[in-house]
């Protein structure tokens, strides 16, 4: 396939831009559909290891969450990984695409007026720092495997070489080397 040089330099420049709100290693592809969304400002709070490759989107909440990618990770299409206070990712971990990882409830759960409130302020171009998100961080050790349309929520920990199965919803954390399916997830088998 052959890009005329406006494509090539649109690229780039898209590239750049994603760069200057992360730290990421010289050697990592952000492909055209990657997204990197830093509402606190520092790009220290993002930090991308050499020979990723994103597709996805990265996004920092203003109250300053943390995101940390190991070396030869991917982020497939359409994954979303949302940080209010750390999400690690280790090395070698493939994350498929349409996966959701969040640290944190997003949006107020027992007060249907604080989120509406919420949704006032962020419809206004203001996403509100006051407000507890009860975060709580993620953990995915290295050579982990989180397949297409998981969801990963707050406080988990996924061990090294965890296979998450297609669909699956982890609310509690994955021992190493184990395929967990379902909703809730649970153990299915252990990797030899």
């Amino acid at each position: 396939m052959s890009f005329g040089i406006e494509t090539i330099l649109r690229l780039r420049e898209a590239c750049r831009i994603r760069s200057l709100r992360c730290r990421a290693e010289a050697s990592v592809r952000f492909m055209s559909d990657a997204t990197v969304l830093n509402h606190h400002g520092d790009p220290g709070r993002i930090r991308i290891a050499s020979g990723c490759v994103l597709r996805g989107e990265l996004l920092i909440f203003p109250q300053g969450g943390f995101i940390s990618i190991g070396k030869d990770s991917f982020v497939g299409a359409s994954t979303h990984i949302w940080s209010a206070i750390n999400i690690t990712i280790g090395s070698r971990v493939l994350i498929s695409h349409q996966v959701n990882i969040f640290d944190s409830d997003t949006h107020p759960i027992d007060d249907p007026e604080a989120r509406h409130s919420q949704f006032i302020s962020i419809r206004g171009g203001i996403h509100p720092i006051e407000i507890d998100l009860k975060a709580r961080p993620v953990i995915i050790g290295d050579d982990a495997l989180i397949c297409c349309g998981a969801i990963i929520l707050k406080g988990v920990s996924i061990g090294s070489a965890a296979v998450v199965g297609a669909g699956a919803v982890v609310v509690s954390d994955v021992p190493a080397r184990t395929v967990v399916v379902g909703n809730p997830a649970r153990v299915v088998r252990e990797i030899a």
